[in-house]
Order: structure tokens, then C-alpha cells, then sequence
């Protein structure tokens, strides 16, 4: 190991802002304005040292639409490992990690906060808005992986319960979950005007899911991961509470360059690459992934492609 080698990891671990910052993106991916907000800090000297730790590979960015977002990048040689390892316990115990965490979770609450907005202004007009994205074949598509009666099924982010109502109707029993009540309450309407008895409604995030260990025979997300900050927290969720041999089954959108949808639907991501739904499958552990790309020409709009991802858990 060489004197220079040495010299580069002190010189990066050594500015306790840079340890602070990869101590709160080791806990999420945060955009530069919402590293801002909780270091106090101006954009110039946080973009500075964002600068540093990606030129040392220990933080990642990837752009979803208009920012980009940054997360930390565990490092692989050991000498980067040891000196992490000493640089984070240093500043355990600094005030200023215990204010870090508190202004995160601020931050965050305050994401959340936002996201939940969009959909409880909307509430029952949901269905007429997402009308745009055609997705009666969608659907459709998606129930083709779920045949037998009598299964219990998981709807995750079910919004006015329009997909939990088609798997009620094929002999389902079916739990479906949102975070907004706006939303549950709008499917609360469709569920008792269709007489439905088969359809229990729980209020939950999808990277929180309300469901026990193995408690659902399969798991449904049907365009919900580009609402959410992380997909990879709730495919996992999704993968621990079905039983084993059960079924995790996403619709969504790949990526694609439609800013309109920010917009006007209030999505957080541009779509997602196939290959990071297959990879975000495999590391819940889930097994038989598949991910079919289609086109979907529903009613002329500018819609980008879509896909159907499927896996199943270890028996």
C-alpha cells in the first residue's frame, strides 16, 4: 500500500462534514437541497464534497428526472473498510450526529408528507386522472399470474381499490393497503357498493407493509414504485410477507423521459430500468424473476413502455 494511497483516504475520511454525509446517506438516498436542509449548509459546499466521495467511490448518483440522487457505496478494498469503520465511530458520539438525525427525520417526514399530499387532494378523482395511463390490459395482464381461487392476496397501494376489487371478483380474498385515507376511504365506497365481503382495507406504507410474515399467498404493486422514494424497501416488504411459493408480481412503467407525469401525476421516478426490478427481486431473495417489457398504445397518448415483473419465493 502505497504512501499516496494512504495520504487520499485520511484526506477524505479526515473532514468530519464528509463522514457526516455518508453517515446519513448510508441511512438513505438524499438529494443534494435535502443533504442542505440538514447539514445547514449552502449547495456549493455540499456539492464540494459530494464531488470528493464520488471521485473516492463512496457515494452514487443517479439522476430521476430533474435531480439527482445520492446514496453511499460500501467499499470494497479493506483499507477504504478499516478506515470508514474508524472514521463513523469517531463521530458516533458528536452532538452533531444525534442533530443529523433528528433534522433527517424531519427532512424525510416532511417527503412524506408531500407525496401524501398529492394523493389525498386527489382522493376519489384518482380514477379519472390515471384514466391516461389505459391500464385496463395492464391489469388484466397482471391477474394472468394469479389463477387459483380462494388465495389471499396483498393489493400494495391499492388507491380507490380498483384492482382489489377484479381480484376479489375472480375469488380472492384480498387485503388492500394504501398510506392515504383519502384513497382508502374512496375504496371503501367501491368496496360496499359492490357488496364485496372479501376485501379488508389497511392503512400502511408500502416499505412498512401492514402484513405479517408469510401472511398472503401473493403480492401485488400495480404502478405504485414510481411513488415511492426507494423501490427496493418495498419489493422486499412485498417478498417477506408472502409465504413461501407465494408470488410478487409489479406493474410499472421502464424508464422513459415523460416529464408530463411529474406534473400532472405526481410521480417521483421516471420510470425504472428492467434490470434494476430484476436485480431488487433477487435480493429479497425471490427466485423464477422474470420482467416483460411491453408497449402499450392506450388511447394515442405519449405513453412510454411498460413491464410486468414476476417472481416467486423459495419454497
Amino acid at each position: 500500500m502505497s504512501a499516496d494511497f494512504l495520504q487520499k483516504i485520511f484526506r477524505t475520511l479526515g473532514d468530519p462534514t464528509r463522514v457526516r454525509i455518508l453517515r446519513l446517506l448510508e441511512h438513505e438516498e438524499l438529494a443534494v437541497q435535502e443533504l442542505m436542509e440538514v447539514l445547514g449548509m449552502a449547495q456549493s459546499r455540499v456539492s464540494r464534497h459530494l464531488g470528493i466521495l464520488r471521485e473516492a467511490q463512496l457515494v452514487r448518483d443517479r439522476r430521476d428526472g430533474t435531480y439527482a440522487l445520492y446514496r453511499f457505496v460500501a467499499p470494497e478494498d479493506e483499507a477504504w473498510r478499516d478506515a470508514w469503520a474508524l472514521a463513523r465511530r469517531a463521530v458516533g458520539d458528536d452532538p452533531a450526529s444525534e442533530r443529523d438525525r433528528v433534522a433527517l427525520a424531519r427532512v424525510l417526514a416532511a417527503r412524506d408528507g408531500r407525496d401524501r399530499s398529492f394523493f389525498d387532494s386527489v382522493g376519489a378523482e384518482w380514477d379519472a386522472l390515471r384514466k391516461v395511463w389505459g391500464d385496463e390490459s395492464l391489469r388484466a395482464r397482471a391477474l394472468t399470474h394469479l389463477v387459483p381461487r380462494g388465495l389471499t392476496v396483498a393489493d400494495v397501494g391499492t388507491g380507490t381499490g380498483i384492482l382489489a376489487l377484479e381480484l376479489a371478483d375472480l375469488g380472492c380474498r384480498v387485503i388492500a393497503i394504501d398510506s392515504s385515507r383519502a384513497m382508502l376511504e374512496a375504496a371503501a365506497h367501491k368496496v360496499e357498493a359492490a357488496g364485496l365481503r372479501d376485501v379488508e382495507l389497511r392503512e400502511g406504507d408500502a416499505a412498512a407493509l401492514p402484513l405479517a410474515d408469510g401472511e398472503v399467498d401473493a403480492a401485488y404493486a400495480h404502478m405504485v414504485l414510481q411513488y415511492l422514494e426507494l423501490p427496493e424497501p418495498a419489493i422486499a416488504e412485498m417478498a417477506r410477507a408472502v409465504k413461501p411459493r407465494g408470488h410478487v408480481v409489479l406493474i410499472d412503467f421502464a424508464s422513459h423521459d415523460r416529464a408530463w407525469m411529474q406534473h400532472e401525476l405526481g410521480v417521483v421516478h421516471m420510470g425504472f430500468a428492467p434490470e434494476r426490478i430484476a436485480a431488487g427481486l433477487r435480493a429479497a431473495g425471490l427466485e423464477d424473476v422474470r420482467v416483460d417489457l411491453q408497449r402499450e398504445a392506450a388511447r394515442g397518448a405519449d405513453l412510454p413502455e411498460t413491464f410486468v415483473a414476476h417472481a416467486r419465493k423459495p419454497g
